[in-house]
Parts: structure tokens; sequence; C-alpha cells
């Protein structure tokens, strides 16, 4: 029974993710921490009510260092004495610059959310994470933020969210080969253009797949994935037209 907790879980992909793991056997995922800055969210509410003592909230501001720590020690009271087996590090911003790099004046905020955020919330559930026994970390990325792929999005408004999620993509291998000798699979996976509020209704596809595909991915990775950027496999969608494609495997980035 795998522990899980996922960032940003209010809404968008977090809140799928969260929805997708409570329909799995508890043999298979057993506690859920879903974290997000406050508890106003009715979907979210319900999923919690529906899975008492199975899925939990917990208050965590990812920009915050003192919430993060203070929602660790709130996970470790959860947990009842088990490690936490997956961190899936989802919150995250996206910008919108008609005018790109020129009119890009949200940087900071954006890197902040997107990466160094990230690292906070790693730091202060390593000693969780070191006590489970999956060591898995899983940071929500995007092709979008690739150099492979910087040609196909160069008309993407979205300069400061490129900017983070290769940064990401650079902090998730320098974790991965920190922390592999310690048995830690840390790994980057995108999860597909997503009809959120964030990627819009114009979007590729339904969260609800991309959570089905992402939880596919967390539940079958290991050591090969350490470091890699991981895209998800949609079926009729690996040689789509466009930008996009999910053909599954390592991403080039």
């Amino acid at each position: 029974m795998a522990s899980y907790l996922v960032t940003g879980a209010s809404r968008g992909l977090g809140l799928a993710l969260v929805s997708r793991l409570a329909t799995l056997p508890a043999t298979e995922v057993g506690k859920i921490i879903a974290t997000a800055r406050s508890d106003n969210s009715h979907k979210l509410k319900e999923i919690v009510n529906a899975s008492p003592g199975r899925v939990e909230w917990v208050r965590l501001d990812v920009t915050d260092q003192k919430s993060a720590l203070e929602a660790a020690s709130e996970v470790e009271g959860k947990l009842h004495g088990r490690g936490l087996d997956y961190l899936i590090n989802n919150a995250g911003l996206m910008d919108y610059s008609p005018t790109g790099v020129e009119g890009m004046d949200n940087l900071n905020e954006i890197f902040h959310t997107n990466v160094t955020s990230v690292h906070t919330v790693t730091q202060a559930f390593l000693p969780l994470l070191r006590q489970g026994d999956k060591k898995t970390i899983v940071n929500i990325s995007s092709t979008v933020g690739t150099f492979a792929k910087a040609e196909d999005f160069r008309v993407a408004p979205t300069p400061a969210y490129k900017v983070s999620k290769a940064a990401l993509n650079m902090l998730t291998v320098q974790y991965a080969q920190q922390y592999e000798t310690e048995g830690f699979t840390v790994l980057a996976v995108s999860p597909g253009w997503l009809r959120t509020d964030l990627g819009s209704s114009r979007a590729d596809l339904p969260v609800e797949v991309g959570a089905e595909k992402v939880v596919d991915i967390m539940q079958k990775t290991g050591p090969p994935q350490n470091g890699k950027l991981i895209n998800i496999h949609v079926p009729g969608w690996e040689n789509a037209p466009g930008p996009n494609q999910y053909p599954g495997g390592e991403a080039a980035w």
C-alpha cells in the first residue's frame, strides 16, 4: 500500500491525480495526501469525505518554506510511522505574454513557483521519502520547456513558463544524480496539453486522461527512468500533426 502526496491538489491536474489515485485498490494505493493553500475546493472536499482516513487534506503553500516544513510535520503524523513513497510536485503557474520575452514581467514569480518551490517542498519531505519503500519524486514538467521542441513552440506566448520548465528539468537531474545511491528515482513527466484552467478548453486532452497516464508512469517507474523527462502515451497521438505528440517513453529535451 504505497503512500502518495500531491501538491496543487485543489484543481486541474492535481485534483484529477487525487481523484484517479482514490479509484485504485487500497491494496495498491494506501494513503493519499492532497495538499493545497486552502481547503475551498468543493470537489476536493467531496473526494476527501468519500474516503475518510485514506484521502486527507493538508495545508501547503509551496512558495513558503515554513508552510512546507509544517506540512511535512503534519504528514509525518498522518503516516503513523511509515515513510512517504511518492511525492508529486504538481503545483505550478503559467504566464501569458503576447509580446513574448519583451513583455515578460513576471519571471521571478513563475520561476519561484515552478522551480524554487519544487526544491523547497522536496527538501522538506526528503526525511519522509527516505523512510518510504518507493522513494520516488515526480516533477510535473512540460515538453514546452525543452530545447528540442523550442522551434515547435516558438509561437506559444508563455516565455516565463518555458524558462521555468527548462530549469525544472535540470533540477530533476540534480536530485536524480545526488540521491540515486540512496535508492531514489527522480523524474519529470510531461502530462500533455490538458483541458484545465491553466491549459484552457482548447487543449488536446481531458484532464482525466492526463492524470490516468501520469499515474501509470509513476507506478511503472524505477531506476531506468531516474533523471529522465517522460512523455505520456496516448494511442492515436503518437504521430499527431502539430507540436504535440504523446508517444510515451523518454522525451528529448
